[in-house]
């Protein structure tokens, strides 16, 4: 009773938010439209995480001579090398499958940009929608191993329709209006990873016991009608807001120029970024470097965290989606009520907090032997993130001319891209080699580093 009670406080509070920004910040319907869009399509997206690792122990059991078998034939040795359990080999598949799907989105998001600024952004994003819808199909027709990865990496390829969220919020929105505007995104991904995976584990729930090979259709065909229907949203909803007369001539200088965004060295060094003076450049170079090797480390555990409960724990479905219910709504309280309305001047050592609690969250959570420090590692990862990501983009904010702030928050949206690619796969690898334990252990002494890194940049 008492879940219902903060879930339903949960869902009416974010609506009234939601309807006070939608009606201060936004005088037509397209910006209205792009929230709704993303919100179907994260609720789509969100709804695998809790049934993740029940699904790879699925095609694990159930593909005898097929992809499954034949990567798992080739890593036992390696497997009896390390001492690795056999019931987490699912892990490291996980992880491969994590680091594929943001490896993809991070090349395909920036080429789909460039795109869009030639042929509009209405046709690429319904392109991107129907790739997505495409991808859940896939996935209701997996009976195989091979079929769920050939899934899952359509929807990779096909996940730039955020990108393009952002461009057309860009292009109808004032500067002064757009941060408010932009705020609606970072509610549907609120909403989307709180109320996604309670459908997924609502789903689970309902085939508890009737485990049959066949069981995941559901969740997939309710996704793929989610996807449908954002895609007809879509087509009969969002009106074109880059006209003809602004777009780029060729496509082939936007690719080119997209190319920067794919580029490690040039994303680090931030080269297409002009008009900076040298403490600005230092300042912009040290906040990249911070916020890759935290969110490199982050998104390992936040990968992670579902198979720890999983094989370690014993969670259902049901008790994993209750987990990201508390994550959200911790943050949800804090992004609404506190960090939103710190002061500039404080901004930076909020973040430098923030980064310095994920570390004690990693450790709680690594050697919890019990759900009271399981649930406590847990809580700090949540205030953590709500703090950090928050704070760190509005640092990057600061930095620069006005006509470079869609570069340099650009090429942070790639960062943290290219560190999600890698995260979960070398976190899923050490998880699988070494343990749970030590792999968090050693993920709080690298985290070490974002803090100090922080403090070597000028005041902001």
């Amino acid at each position: 009773m008492f879940r219902k009670y903060i879930y339903n406080y949960y869902i009416m509070w974010n609506i009234i938010i939601i309807k006070k920004l939608i009606m201060d910040n936004v005088k037509d319907n397209t910006v209205k439209v792009v929230f709704f869009s993303l919100l179907l399509d994260l609720l789509a997206f969100t709804m695998i995480l809790p049934l993740l690792p029940t699904l790879l122990d699925h095609y694990k059991a159930l593909d005898n001579n097929g992809l499954y078998s034949i990567i798992s034939n080739h890593v036992q040795s390696l497997r009896i090398f390390f001492n690795a359990p056999d019931k987490v080999d699912t892990v490291l598949y996980g992880g491969f499958l994590g680091s594929m799907y943001s490896f993809l989105q991070f090349l395909s998001s920036p080429i789909i940009g460039a795109l869009s600024d030639t042929y509009g952004r209405k046709p690429l994003m319904i392109l991107c929608l129907i790739g997505i819808t495409l991808s859940y199909l896939l996935w209701a027709l997996s009976k195989n191993f091979g079929i769920f990865v050939l899934a899952r990496f359509v929807g990779g390829i096909s996940k730039g329709n955020i990108s393009i969220s952002m461009a057309i919020i860009s292009d109808v929105t004032s500067p002064e209006k757009r941060g408010k505007a932009m705020a609606l995104v970072g509610i549907a991904f609120s909403i989307g990873f709180v109320i996604g995976p309670m459908i997924g584990a609502f789903f689970a729930w309902i085939s508890r016991g009737n485990k049959n090979e066949t069981w995941y259709i559901a969740p997939a065909l309710f996704a793929c009608l989610l996807a449908t229907s954002n895609l007809l949203y879509v087509i009969y909803n969002l009106k074109e807001s880059l006209p003809a007369k602004c777009r780029a001539k060729t496509a082939l200088g936007g690719i080119k120029e997209a190319m920067v965004y794919i580029n490690p060295i040039d994303l680090f060094q931030f080269t297409s970024v002009s008009g900076l003076n040298n403490e600005e450049q230092h300042n912009l170079k040290i906040l990249g470097r911070t916020y890759f090797v935290y969110l490199f480390i982050y998104s390992g555990l936040e990968f992670t965290l579902t198979f720890l409960t999983h094989h370690i724990f014993e969670f259902s479905s049901m008790q994993q989606g209750w987990m990201f219910l508390g994550i959200g709504l911790i943050m949800a309280i804090l992004q609404g009520s506190w960090v939103r309305r710190v002061p500039p001047h404080k901004t930076r050592s909020i973040a430098e907090l923030g980064l310095w609690l994920i570390i004690p969250a990693f450790v709680c959570i690594g050697i919890a032997k019990n759900t009271i420090m399981l649930y406590f590692g847990i809580f700090l990862f949540a205030v953590s993130t709500a703090m950090v990501v928050t704070c760190m983009m509005t640092l990057v904010t600061r930095i620069g001319p006005e006509y470079q702030k869609g570069t340099i928050t650009g090429i942070f949206r790639s960062l943290g891209a290219l560190a999600r690619a890698g995260g979960p796969i070398l976190a899923s690898a050490g998880f699988w080699c070494f343990g749970n334990t030590t792999t968090y252990l050693i993920g709080a002494v690298f985290l070490l580093l974002p803090p100090l890194m922080l403090r070597t940049i000028s005041s902001l």
